[in-house]
């Protein structure tokens, strides 16, 4: 079963702009976040998928697989759902091109379940919030899931509320997404949903009506750069190992 991940990577960004081309101790943000993904185990093919000549240039220009989508997306799932389009590949990787630290394991933890479960269409991660700030930071979305492991609900407030003194554990949404192909071409064109559109959490959509999501714990962190001080984050890391 042929597995392909994407990334998408957008130029604008309204906190910092020009984000993937942003260095990080020698190489663009990109080329880091491309040279991790492709250390796993479960993808075979990774393609870079952006509407700006620059971002294009400097994947072509290390070696990357990289094409040209529309700019008229809202939204990176539509623009993973057109390089998808002219893919044969059966699962599809949605990867943030904003996460140069990325852990490969994290992306295979992810895939795995599409591997040995035909029935799940879609899945992502989720990983233990240790810190009350996390908890209450609506920027940091959670997650409740069932027996299963499977999404009961994503919410930028606190889920589940915690009412009685009894010890309760939170787990944030690390936002890497597997599809099987078919559903992304499907889901993508799913009209947004209310509860999609007041958390503004595109994954509400699958939920709204009414599809699974396998949800796998991971131990692993997600550092996304979103800001000045979290590239300067990265980068002080970087240059610690």
């Amino acid at each position: 079963m042929k597995v392909v991940g994407i990334i998408p990577a957008r130029y604008a960004s309204s906190r910092l702009p020009g984000k993937p081309l942003k260095d990080i101790c020698g190489k663009p943000m990109i080329q880091r976040v491309y040279e991790q993904v492709k250390l796993s185990d479960t993808l075979d093919g990774v393609i870079v998928a952006t509407d700006d000549k620059r971002i294009y240039d400097i994947v072509k220009g290390f070696g990357g697989e990289v094409v040209m989508t529309s700019a008229e997306h809202k939204t990176g799932t539509d623009r993973l759902a057109e390089v998808a389009k002219e893919l044969s590949a059966e699962i599809i990787v949605n990867i943030q091109g904003d996460e140069p630290l990325i852990n490969p394991e994290m992306i295979d933890q992810a895939v795995r379940p599409l591997l040995e479960d035909a029935n799940i269409r879609m899945g992502t991660l989720k990983h233990k919030i240790n810190y009350q700030a996390e908890i209450e930071n609506p920027n940091v979305v959670k997650v409740v899931t069932d027996n299963d492991d499977f999404a009961l609900y994503f919410s930028r407030s606190i889920i589940p509320y915690h009412r009685t003194d009894a010890d309760t554990t939170y787990y944030k949404h690390i936002g890497l997404y597997v599809y099987r192909r078919e559903f992304l071409l499907d889901y993508a064109q799913m009209e947004p949903t209310p509860l999609e559109l007041k958390e503004s959490l595109e994954q509400l959509r699958a939920l709204e009506n009414g599809y699974k999501i396998k949800v796998i714990e991971t131990e692993y962190q997600a550092i996304g750069v979103d800001t000045q001080d979290d590239l300067e984050r990265v980068r002080k890391i970087v240059e610690s190992v």
